[in-house]
């Protein structure tokens, strides 16, 4: 307790100094409504007026202060922008520090040295804003203290005071540099200022030093512009020039600069270009929708026009109005096959160097909950179960699954910008605890944007932007954009029947085109094909509304699946069956070719469809052979390319792809239960635990159902037993351990012992049956009993059950439920002793685990 105590008070004593060295201003002005001065809410204005390091307010006011600063109101005042004939421009205000001399006593702000880096900026243009947050996060996440500052809009003598005592002690000068900011003398103050002690670092953003350099040139030629000018032109070695593209490269050519002028170099620089997070490529045929990316880009970023005003004492003062992003959520809206995904992808792509990074999360219901906390591997954070005591008690798994959940939000949604894209949402409710989608997204997102695509009307009160479907040159350029070969009159007008019969669908239209440009047919002769194919003969089962609506994308789904049955190579058949019973993530060729590997050649199963297949073999004949010798890599290449998959950037072994929503819904209905139980015998193969869990989560919905969903497959007894020792044991200790699943790893602990227990049933039902039966029944049920009953099956099921109520026993150990796990715990030791013995290792270790919840309970 000693030890705990003094790392309390250690812990306590630091964070007492982040709060000092971390101070920062923020002034609200009540005529603009916008921050002044960047800073999060826990190092505000209050913590830097309390700061020790900064002297008492002066009783009374600066004589050379403008004369307007009469007030004490902070929210109805605002520094004027242009300087008061009165005063001099080449001094601080508060203390009177000169700017040309650098007359200021190294003694008296040698306590301020804490402050490292001084980032000025001016204007109220919301990107600039956003841009100076991100340059002091990602210093500060690197151990920089910064000290960030609009001084033209302090409202306050004491205001000014700080800044000029912060200025004049930070070891280096950064000054974000606009169009505009230059007009504002308080901008030049920290130029002239900062240059003249050797140490500025200007930024350029949306701009560059010859535009600024005509701009002051044109505008005035008073000396104090000339050295301006003079000082940019000396300090701008290092090229910092942020526009739209490099936003990214430039915050992060920045920190580097400032670590190697503070002798920082240790810290391992970080790489600039992030290739996979984004998980999908850029499609090079993406079409339309200029439109509503612009409509994305001003939800989120806003728009700015700018205005000329003659000022009275300046008549080359502007000053730019805009107009602020409505929300940082925005919702695409639409129907299957519309093409939202195809928006935020295109999106992700144009203006990721806007964020810090793209973070992709699948809205799938069952995974959502599992694809929020993957994120914490990108984010490089650490959201595993703490077994340590918090303030002298256990915390609960309730408590550690809202930690995990607080630790990923506070770094998602604060001052570093983040893209968040939810693809495909399926509810607004949570679909483990019911909890309301604001309990993962906040209302304030700080600088994070998040885009959702659903294919819901609305979700909950976020700004919603309803796609609709491509305008029909937009189609047709969609249909054949893989194919460069200019079509005849007759050709195109076919191409326009496929749009009117597809419903001008965007995942039709690019399975379309996709066959056109691999089979190379006409698209009479394709048209043909497909249309030839009777639906309500072949496709009984597709009963679902949605299919009602869509009989003819029916006919083209089931003409791939004949293209692919066709080959002599069956590969990416079985892949596609098994396939889609796998989680909507990216699956590696690997895992679909030992899928399919499981599943039995399908010829047999297709023959009712042989009569709807002789003009596809016949027009698609060279394609069908040319796919006869095919690896995993170009069988899993060959659905990307039939537009049924999308490839994915994913670091795994092979290739990896991810079937769309309507290709899944699709091949269920095609490959029914044998590919459902391909899929789980295949996860055995899975390799990384931690990479692959929702894969494994989707393997568990398989077999065990989970809530009031049924079991879809059957596994014998032993399957049972190795796919509960391979699979879902290591998947729970990860759900637990990694991610603080505590509450849904549990839940499957127990959902597979209670399975383990009906097994057990099932084989004493077969012994008992066996003893009361007649000796002439006997002598034949021995002779398959057997065959049924396996005694090295019952060890391994009895054995496995006291594995898993072991490892409940230790789950709940951590969480302060002693009381059921003791119980859990002696179950496991009547098991062992009587399978194993009282003297083995097993139980022994169970024993151990039992004394420690006997200690903790009887101590807490």
């Amino acid at each position: 307790m000693n030890e705990e105590q003094d790392s309390q008070q250690i812990h306590n004593k630091i964070s007492a100094v982040d709060s000092m060295v971390n101070f920062t201003i923020k002034i609200s002005n009540s005529s603009k409504n916008s921050p002044t001065l960047i800073s999060p809410p826990s190092s505000a204005f209050y913590s830097a007026l309390q700061s020790p390091y900064i002297s008492p307010r002066p009783t009374g006011d600066d004589p050379n202060l403008p004369s307007t600063a009469t007030t004490t109101t902070p929210t109805t005042f605002t520094q004027p922008s242009t300087p008061s004939p009165h005063s001099d421009e080449t001094k601080l205000t508060v203390p009177r520090i000169s700017l040309t001399k650098g007359s200021f006593s190294p003694a008296s702000c040698a306590k301020l040295r804490s402050c490292d880096v001084y980032i000025g900026y001016n204007g109220q243009n919301p990107n600039l804003i956003r841009f100076c947050k991100w340059v002091k996060s990602e210093l500060e996440l690197q151990g920089i203290a910064c000290f960030v500052a609009d001084r033209s809009n302090y409202a306050d003598s004491h205001s000014h005071e700080i800044a000029d005592r912060v200025i004049c002690s930070v070891t280096i000068g950064v000054v974000v540099v606009t169009k505009n900011s230059l007009l504002n003398y308080l901008a030049n103050e920290e130029i002239r200022f900062f240059g003249h002690k050797k140490n500025l670092i200007p930024v350029f953003f949306d701009t560059s030093l010859n535009e600024v350099s005509d701009l002051l040139a044109g505008v005035s030629h008073s000396k104090d512009c000339k050295e301006v000018i003079e000082w940019l032109m000396r300090s701008h070695e290092f090229k910092l020039e942020a526009n739209e593209g490099n936003w990214r490269c430039c915050v992060v050519k920045a920190a580097g600069i400032l670590r190697g002028k503070l002798g920082r170099k240790s810290v391992v620089d970080k790489e600039i270009e992030n290739l996979d997070e984004i998980p999908f490529c850029k499609n090079r045929f993406f079409i339309g929708r200029e439109k509503e990316i612009s409509e994305i880009e001003t939800v989120l970023f806003g728009s700015g026009d700018l205005q000329e005003n003659e000022s009275k004492t300046e008549g080359w003062a502007k000053r730019s109005n805009y107009k602020k992003a409505k929300s940082g959520v925005l919702c695409i809206s639409g129907g299957p096959g519309i093409g939202k995904t195809e928006v935020a992808l295109e999106f992700a792509h144009r203006y990721s160097r806007r964020y810090k990074m793209v973070i992709w999360v699948g809205g799938e219901g069952r995974y959502l909950r599992q694809n929020l906390l993957n994120s914490s591997l990108n984010l490089g954070m650490d959201v595993s179960a703490d077994a340590e005591k918090e303030r002298g008690r256990m915390r609960s798994f309730g408590e550690q699954e809202t930690e995990a959940f607080k630790r990923i939000k506070q770094e998602l949604f604060r001052d570093m910008p983040y893209l968040l894209i939810i693809d495909n949402l399926e509810t607004e409710k949570e679909w483990w605890e019911g909890k309301d989608l604001h309990d993962l997204i906040p209302r304030n997102t700080g600088s994070t944007h998040v885009i959702i695509t659903t294919r819901l009307p609305k979700v909950l009160s976020f700004e919603t932007m309803q796609l609709q479907p491509l305008s029909l040159s937009d189609a047709m350029k969609l249909t054949i954009g893989r194919r460069k070969k200019e079509y005849p009159a007759q050709e195109v007008e076919i191409l326009k029947k496929f749009d009117e019969k597809l419903g001008r669908s965007s995942f039709g239209l690019w399975v379309v085109g996709s066959l056109l440009c691999e089979l190379t047919i006409l698209p009479s002769v394709l048209f043909q094909a497909i249309n030839q194919i009777l639906v309500d003969e072949t496709t009984s089962r597709f009963d679902e509304p949605f299919w009602e609506n869509n009989r003819f994308l029916l006919k083209v789904l089931i003409f791939c699946i004949n293209l692919l049955n066709g080959t002599k190579n069956h590969l990416a058949l079985r892949m596609l069956l098994s396939g889609v019973w796998f989680a909507p993530s990216p699956i590696s060729s690997n895992l679909l070719a030992a899928a399919a590997s499981h599943m039995s050649p399908p010829a047999n199963r297709f023959k009712k469809w042989a009569k709807n297949t002789n003009l596809t073999l016949f027009c698609c004949s060279g394609f069908i052979d040319s796919q006869s010798r095919k690896t995993e890599q170009d069988s899993a290449l060959l659905l990307v390319k039939l537009g049924l998959a999308r490839r994915s950037n994913t670091q795994q072994p092979g290739c990896c792809i991810m079937f769309h929503p309507i290709t899944q819904l699709f091949a269920k209905r095609k490959g029914g239960l044998l590919a459902a139980q391909a899929t789980v015998q295949s996860t055995r193969k899975i390799g990384n635990t931690i990479l692959n869990s929702n894969h494994l989560w989707a393997s568990v919905f398989l077999v065990f159902g989970f809530k009031s969903s049924p079991p879809t497959v059957q596994l014998k007894p032993l399957q049972m037993v190795q796919f509960i020792k391979k699979t879902a044991l290591p998947l729970a200790i990860t759900a637990f351990t990694t991610f603080s699943r505590c509450n849904s790893a549990l839940e499957l602990l127990k959902i597979c012992t209670n399975v383990l227990e009906e097994v057990e049933k099932s084989f004493v039902t077969q012994i008992e049956d066996w003893c009361h039966g007649s000796l002439c029944c006997k002598k034949k049920k021995k002779s398959n009993l057997n065959q049924r009953m396996d005694e090295y099956v019952w060890q391994d099921v009895t054995l496995l059950k006291a594995t898993l109520l072991e490892t409940r026993a230790k789950l709940l150990l951590r969480g302060g439920y002693f009381d059921y796990g003791e119980e859990v715990c002696r179950t496991c030791i009547s098991i062992r002793t009587v399978m194993l013995g009282h003297n083995h290792a097993q139980t022994l270790a169970a024993q151990e685990t039992l004394s420690k919840l006997v200690r903790l309970r009887c101590k807490i």
